[in-house]
C-alpha cells in the first residue's frame, strides 16, 4: 500500500514544482498539498474504501483547483501590470482536472451501482469539458441502461451540446426499447422533436422565409381573434389597396410554410402519442402531460387534436375521479373566450363550466374521492388562497357558491358517500360561516349515524358543545357538565387512546378542576389502558394524567396516580420514562424520595424491558450523576452481562 501510494504522490511533482515556480503556492503550502494527498490516497487504499472517501478526494481537490486559478489570475495581474507577456499555459493547469477525473473513474468503478455518483462525475465532465463524456456516458449506459435518467441525460448533451439531433433521437429511440414504460422518456422525447422543429423555424423566421414560430401564444391570439371580429373598425389604406395582389401571393407562399412546419410537428406528435398509449394505456399522468404539451404548441389542426386526445381520455379513464377532477380544473385553466368579456365574466362563466363538469362526474362516478375533491374545487373558489392571483368573485356570487358547497355536502350524505373527512368538512364550514347552532344539529346527527366511533367527528361534536356552553357563562352548570360527560361516555371506551388523543388531552382539561369527573374520566382511562395496553414512544394518556394531577394535587397524588398505572397489565415504556423523569427532578431539588423511587422504576421497567439500551445508558447516567461511583459501575456490568448485544453500550469513561 504504502508503495503504491508513495509513486503516486512522486508522479505529482512536476505539478508541485511547477506551483512553486510560478509563484501560485509556498513551498509551505505545497508541503500542506502533499499531507493531505498523501492521507486521501491511503483512505483510498484500504481494502474497503468508502463513497465518502472518494467524494471528500473530489472536494479537496476542487477547492484546491479553484484557489490555483483564482491566484493564477492574481499573478496575471501583476505580470500585465509590469508589461509582462500573459501567462503560458503549463502542466499544472490540467492535472487538477486530470486528477478529479481519475478519483471519480475509482469511484464508480468500484460502487457500479450507484447511480448518483454516475451523475456528479457526468456534470464534472459537462462542465469541464475535458473531452471525456461521450466515453463515461457510453459506461454508465452499460451499467445502467434501466434507468430512464440516463437516456435523458445522454440525449440532452447530443442535442444541447453537440446539437447534433441524429444521435440523440438514437439514443432516446433506444432507450424507448429498453424503457417502454418510461413517462418521463416518452414526454421528453416529444418535447425534443417538438423542439427541433421550432429551432428550424426559428431559423426560417431569421433568414425572412417564414414567421411566427411553434410556441402558442395566447395573448396574440386572443388579439388575433378580436380583430377578426372587430374588422369593421379599421380603415383600409390605399396603398394596401394597391398592393393587395401582391401582398397576398407572398403571404400564400409564407402560409403554406407555416403549414409544412405546423403539419410536420402534429405528425411527430401524433406517431409519439400513439407508440405511448399503446406502451401505457392505462396511465393517465402519461396523458396528461403529453396534452399539456399539444396545448402548448401551435400545430396544423390541434383542436381536432385537442378533441381526439379528450375523447380517447373520457374512454379510457371516465371511471377515475382524478380524471374528472382534472377536466373539470381544465376549463379553468383553458383560454380566454374574447377580449369583448370582463375579467369578472370570464371567470364566472368558467366556473360555471367548471360546476357543470363535477356534476356530470357525480352521475357518472358517484364516489365519496368525488365528492371531496367537487368540494375542494369549491372551498378554493369561496376563499383563495391568498398567494394565487386570480380574480375574486363577487360577495353574492360567494353567497351562491356557500350555498352550492353546502348541497354537495347534503348530497353525499344523502347518497350514503359521506366519509368521516367530508363530515368533518361540512361540520367545520358551518363553523367558519359562524353558524353554531346548525353545526352542533349536523355533529349530533353524524355522530348518532355510521360514523360513530369516529374520533375526530367526536372531538368537533365535543369542542362544539363546550363552546355553545361557554359562549354566555365562564362557569358551566351541573347539568351541561353532566351532558358533556355523558357524550364522552359514549365514545371514549369504543375508541382506541391512540386516536382519540386530542380528545382525551382536551376533555381533561376541561375537567380538570372538577374532581368528580376528573376521577371518573381516569376509570375510564384505566378500563381503555388495561384493554389497549400503553404506548411505548409518543403520546402517553396515563403521563398526561399523571401530569395533570401533579400541576393540580401535588406530588403525592401524582405519585399515586402513577403506581395505579404501573399495575396495569402492560403500562408501555412512555409511563415508566415520564416517571423516572419526575422523580429524577424531585431529587434534584432536595426530594430524599426521589433517587430512591426513580431507581425502583427502572428496576421495574428493566424487568420487562431488558434489551433496551437506551435506558442501561439513562440508568447509568442517573448513577454517575446523583449515585456513587460503585452505584455506577454495578449498572453498567449489569447491562454489559444482560444485553444480548453490548456493542452499543457507551463505556463508563465515556458517557
Amino acid at each position: 500500500m504504502a508503495d503504491v501510494v508513495q509513486y503516486r504522490l512522486e508522479r505529482m511533482v512536476n505539478e508541485l514544482d511547477d506551483f512553486e515556480r510560478r509563484g501560485l503556492f509556498t513551498r509551505r503550502e505545497i508541503a500542506e498539498i502533499v499531507k493531505q494527498r498523501r492521507k486521501y490516497e491511503y483512505r483510498l487504499k484500504r481494502p474497503s474504501p468508502l463513497k465518502q472517501d472518494y467524494l471528500a478526494y473530489i472536494e479537496y481537490e476542487t477547492q484546491l483547483d479553484l484557489l490555483r486559478r483564482l491566484r493564477k489570475k492574481s499573478v496575471a495581474r501583476e505580470l500585465k501590470a509590469k508589461g509582462n507577456m500573459k501567462m503560458k499555459q503549463y502542466h499544472s493547469d490540467f492535472a487538477g482536472v486530470t486528477r478529479i477525473v481519475e478519483i471519480f473513474r475509482l469511484a464508480v468503478t468500484r460502487f457500479k451501482g450507484d447511480i448518483d455518483l454516475w451523475f456528479r462525475y457526468l456534470e464534472f465532465c459537462r462542465l469541464k469539458r475535458n473531452g471525456r463524456m461521450k466515453k463515461v456516458l457510453a459506461q454508465v449506459i452499460r451499467f445502467h441502461p434501466k434507468v430512464p435518467g440516463v437516456w435523458i441525460y445522454a440525449a440532452a448533451w447530443e442535442f444541447d451540446h453537440n446539437l447534433n439531433v441524429a444521435a440523440a433521437r438514437a439514443l432516446m429511440q433506444s432507450g424507448l426499447r429498453v424503457c417502454p414504460t418510461s413517462e418521463d422518456l416518452w414526454v421528453e422525447y416529444l418535447r425534443m422533436e417538438l423542439t427541433y422543429l421550432n429551432k428550424l423555424k426559428a431559423r426560417k423566421v431569421a433568414l425572412g422565409e417564414d414567421e411566427g414560430t411553434l410556441v402558442r401564444d395566447n395573448k396574440l391570439a386572443n388579439e388575433k381573434e378580436w380583430r377578426e371580429e372587430n374588422k369593421d373598425l379599421f380603415m383600409s389604406l390605399k396603398d394596401e389597396e394597391e398592393n393587395n395582389d401582391g401582398a397576398n401571393v407572398e403571404n400564400e407562399g409564407l402560409k403554406i410554410k407555416v403549414d409544412l412546419f405546423r403539419q410536420q410537428g402534429l405528425s411527430v406528435l401524433e406517431t409519439i402519442y400513439s407508440a405511448a398509449v399503446k406502451a401505457l394505456p392505462s396511465s393517465f399522468s402519461l396523458r396528461k402531460r403529453l396534452f399539456e404539451i399539444l396545448e402548448a404548441t401551435d400545430l396544423a389542426h390541434s383542436e381536432e387534436k385537442r378533441e381526439e386526445m379528450l375523447n380517447d381520455m373520457n374512454r379510457d379513464f371516465s371511471t377515475e375521479p382524478e380524471y374528472w377532477d382534472w377536466l373539470a380544473k381544465l376549463e379553468i385553466v383553458g383560454p380566454k373566450s374574447t377580449q369583448a368579456m370582463s375579467e369578472q365574466k370570464i371567470v364566472l362563466s368558467q366556473v360555471q363550466k367548471t360546476i357543470q363538469v363535477y356534476e356530470e362526474a357525480l352521475n357518472i362516478v358517484p364516489s365519496a374521492m368525488m365528492f371531496n375533491l367537487y368540494a375542494k374545487f369549491l372551498r378554493g373558489i369561496i376563499a383563495p388562497p391568498e398567494q394565487e392571483n386570480q380574480n375574486s368573485l363577487l360577495p353574492s356570487q360567494t353567497v351562491n357558491y356557500t350555498s352550492h358547497l353546502l348541497m354537495v355536502y347534503e348530497k353525499a350524505e344523502t347518497m350514503g358517500y359521506i366519509t368521516e373527512d367530508l363530515a368533518c368538512q361540512h361540520i367545520s364550514f358551518y363553523l367558519q360561516l359562524g353558524q353554531l347552532d346548525e353545526a352542533r344539529k349536523l355533529a349530533e346527527k353524524l355522530c348518532s349515524g355510521k360514523l360513530s366511533d369516529s374520533a375526530q367527528l367526536w372531538l368537533l361534536r365535543v369542542s362544539i358543545e363546550i363552546r355553545c356552553i361557554t359562549k354566555d357563562s365562564s362557569s358551566p352548570s351541573k347539568a351541561d357538565l353532566q351532558s358533556i360527560f355523558e357524550l364522552l361516555t359514549k365514545v371514549l371506551p369504543k375508541v382506541s387512546i391512540s386516536k382519540a388523543e386530542s380528545l382525551w388531552l382536551m376533555v381533561l382539561k376541561f375537567f380538570a378542576n372538577q374532581k368528580r369527573f376528573f376521577d371518573k374520566l381516569v376509570e375510564i382511562s384505566l378500563a381503555s389502558l388495561a384493554r389497549d395496553g400503553g404506548s411505548e414512544n409518543g403520546f402517553s394518556l396515563s403521563s398526561a394524567i399523571v401530569n395533570f394531577v401533579l400541576q393540580k394535587d401535588g406530588v403525592q397524588h401524582a405519585r399515586e396516580m402513577y403506581k395505579k398505572f404501573l399495575a396495569l397489565p402492560h403500562p408501555g415504556l412512555a409511563i415508566y420514562k415520564n416517571c423516572i423523569e419526575l422523580e429524577s427532578n424531585l431529587s434534584s431539588v432536595g426530594d430524599k424520595d426521589g433517587i430512591v423511587n426513580a431507581r425502583k422504576l427502572y428496576e421495574s421497567a428493566l424487568a420487562t424491558y431488558s434489551q433496551n439500551v437506551s435506558l442501561w445508558q439513562d440508568y447509568y447516567s442517573m448513577e454517575a450523576k446523583m449515585g456513587t461511583s460503585e452505584t455506577a459501575t454495578a449498572v453498567h456490568w449489569r447491562a454489559r452481562k444482560t444485553l444480548k448485544d453490548s456493542t452499543a453500550l457507551i463505556a463508563p469513561l465515556n458517557l
